[in-house]
């Protein structure tokens, strides 16, 4: 039973066996914005930099559902619309500064205009996620949820030595057995919970995933590593060859509430 292609213009669903056990998700894929909002005033250098987009995250995200088969929901707007991977009455939906660089199209922003973001890009996206995992689930089986990411090398000044990481909260099955499994591999430098602490309420994951006690992991991978699509795509295989042999834990496939996030 395949999950069909779809392209709207807040999402892209990249077409799957529903059966297959591996939902993947890229909250921050695209930096896009529609010509009617000026490129929020930014400049092109601007928005090439990580605050529009998670560099490398899409071309990763692609090629892990090429290896697997699986389908995969990407963003097609950028994060400085709105970010989809944040709760609606999250402060930071919507940045008014995004490291250290002032948006002049969000500077004023009202209720009203968040309001119409929410309803263009993010519900869009939000209910794209849902029903790629209530197809997935139909089929009797439980998906595992990859969330892919990407973090900058360095931040306010301070490099950051990580290779790749791990960010989560609450469910240790299949993220504790990534933790290892990439710990393993010689020439990696790995975090866990690196550059930030992992679980806020309202998150993507928290919203989709752990409250149905789906079994998940969170990477990010450091982007001058994946800074080009060749470079993103090796490491999607890679991640793929590391991620086989965990995802055949049939109990990664058993819903297990392992807590939560207060309301």
């Amino acid at each position: 039973m395949p999950i069909a292609r779809e392209e709207a213009e807040a999402y892209e669903i990249i077409p799957g066996r529903a059966d297959c056990g591996l939902l993947v998700l890229c909250d921050h894929a695209s930096a896009h914005i529609p010509s009617e909002y000026a490129d929020l005033g930014l400049c092109s250098k601007q928005l090439s930099r990580h605050i529009a987009y998670e560099i490398g995250a899409a071309d990763a995200s692609r090629q892990i559902a090429e290896e697997f088969g699986c389908p995969a929901v990407l963003s097609r707007f950028s994060r400085l619309l709105i970010d989809p991977n944040r709760g609606e009455d999250d402060p930071t939906l919507v940045m008014r500064i995004a490291d250290g660089a002032v948006v002049p199209g969000n500077a004023r922003i009202g209720d009203e205009e968040i309001g119409r973001r929410i309803a263009r890009f993010y519900r869009p996206y939000d209910e794209a996620i849902a029903r790629a995992i209530a197809a997935m689930r139909a089929t009797g089986k439980n998906p595992v949820i990859l969330s892919m990411h990407s973090f900058t090398p360095e931040m306010k000044g301070r490099k950051r030595p990580w290779h790749v990481t791990v960010i989560w909260d609450f469910d240790p099955r299949l993220n504790r057995a990534l933790l290892d499994a990439l710990s393993r591999e010689p020439d990696l430098v790995v975090g866990d919970n690196e550059p930030y602490q992992g679980g806020y309420r309202g998150d993507t994951m928290d919203r989709h995933v752990i409250r149905a006690g789906l079994a998940h992991a969170l990477v990010e991978i450091r982007q001058d590593l994946i800074g080009t699509g060749e470079q993103a795509r090796a490491w999607g295989k890679r991640l793929s060859g590391v991620l086989r042999p965990l995802l055949a834990n049939p109990d990664l496939h058993v819903a297990r509430i392992h807590g939560s996030h207060p309301a």
